[in-house]
């Protein structure tokens, strides 16, 4: 979260006041973000990944926000980010052997490994990587993706949710390959496979009253999709019944598509 500045101010009631100016966002709802595209989903998925191997790898060290729930975050451009710090920490469990490491969740348990230094191995990572995948992942990634990303999609969710050998903050990372060229070219070419060559080319046209609703759609009252280039707008048309033709306009989502 971007810190604008900060100032001190001592009162009569309270002493050493800290007040913050910090940017401003939008509260985080649950319910709209799964009506929205499964590209911004991917982005507030990415930027929560990129949050979580920095507090795996600090400057303090690994830290754990306590209380890892959607209301400790706000969208800012698309993006997801922590606004409240008051139950962060970097002490790291201590212990004696490895039923001290026990971490407990309302769907599942984990016992981690106990160090020879008497402290529970990457914990805080391991809270914030389960509760990210309990309140964020689980819902947001799977849902409406692409069929060519589903499998590594899949790897990174149970990873995240199963604490394996690939379930830490380096692991998800793989998330930043997702949306690469190779496999837009990849989906493309089999776009143009099953590519119908009904459609004729209209320069400057539009279409009025002519929209029908889908689903997931950029604009409630009619049907606004991505698509990376032509072909994949006439497979999408292909597949819905009520598609009789399509505008290609010059807008760009976030991932140039």
């Amino acid at each position: 979260f971007q810190l604008y500045g900060y100032c001190y101010q001592d009162s009569n009631d309270i002493p050493d006041t800290l007040t913050t100016i910090t940017e401003l966002g939008s509260p985080l709802e649950m319910i709209q973000l799964l009506q929205t595209s499964w590209e911004d989903r991917f982005r507030i998925c990415l930027s929560l990944v990129r949050l979580l191997h920095y507090l795996a790898h600090s400057p303090l060290g690994s830290v754990t926000l306590l209380d890892f729930r959607p209301r400790q975050f706000v969208i800012v451009d698309g993006e997801l980010k922590v606004t409240d710090l008051d139950d962060a920490s970097i002490e790291e469990s201590s212990c004696t052997s490895n039923s001290d490491c026990f971490m407990e969740f309302p769907a599942r348990n984990f016992t981690l490994p106990c160090s020879v230094e008497g402290r529970c191995q990457s914990m805080n990572e391991k809270r914030n990587l389960y509760n990210a995948y309990r309140f964020f992942f689980t819902y947001l990634l799977p849902h409406s993706a692409p069929s060519s990303l589903r499998p590594l999609l899949d790897k990174i969710v149970n990873a995240t949710g199963n604490h394996n050998k690939h379930g830490n903050a380096n692991g998800c990372l793989a998330l930043e390959l997702s949306p690469s060229p190779s496999v837009n070219s990849e989906f493309t070419q089999k776009c143009v496979k099953s590519a119908n060559t009904k459609y004729r080319r209209v320069p400057e046209a539009f279409i009025p009253d002519e929209n029908y609703r889908c689903w997931p759609s950029y604009h409630h009252k009619g049907c606004l999709l991505s698509v990376f280039d032509v072909n994949e707008a006439i497979e999408i048309c292909d597949s819905y019944s009520q598609c009789k033709a399509f505008v290609v306009t010059n807008q760009t989502t976030w991932t140039g598509r």
